[in-house]
């Protein structure tokens, strides 16, 4: 699928409803992950303000009028960006729209300077994973743990622009 195909727009503040079903739905395909609105996930509730404050930008595909995939980035200085929030409805996994999103903000960075784009995925999203490398990024040894309700450990995938 390509980004002609998709009704791809800029998140709103008021996209919360729909991204939080979203990302709710992609937790929820695995046990002990839980969103957390009071902690780790409280950007959901105001995303477009979130990433606006940090100077980056978010995108969400819409169909029929729910939301079924977002992917943002933000900038990390010394042209790094990471990307955030990449998630696709499973109905819709594999139909290329995580592909086109990713191409999407990976063209964006480029076209803000940025040389490098990062991201952290939690260590049970396997499929996430191997998406990431399919798409050039390289795991890194390193991980971090979020200390959140999910009791969350992520990997971190980088990739040169």
């Amino acid at each position: 699928m390509t980004l002609n195909e998709l009704h791809v727009r800029p998140v709103k503040d008021s996209d919360a409803d729909g991204l939080i079903k979203l990302v709710d739905g992609c937790f929820s395909e695995y046990p002990g992950c839980h969103i957390d609105l009071e902690d780790l996930d409280t950007d959901l509730l105001a995303w477009e303000t979130y990433l606006r404050a940090k100077d980056g930008e978010g995108f969400v595909v819409e169909e029929q009028g729910k939301v079924v995939a977002s992917v943002g980035y933000v900038p990390l200085g010394h042209e790094v960006f990471e990307i955030r929030r990449l998630y696709v409805d499973a109905a819709l996994r594999g139909s290329g729209i995580a592909q086109a999103l990713i191409q999407l903000v990976e063209n964006r960075i480029k076209g803000r300077g940025g040389v490098t784009a990062e991201c952290w995925s939690d260590t049970r999203f396997e499929r996430a994973h191997r998406f990431y490398e399919r798409e050039g990024y390289a795991r890194l040894p390193e991980t971090r743990d979020l200390h959140d309700v999910s009791n969350t450990t992520e990997y971190q995938f980088r990739k040169s622009l």
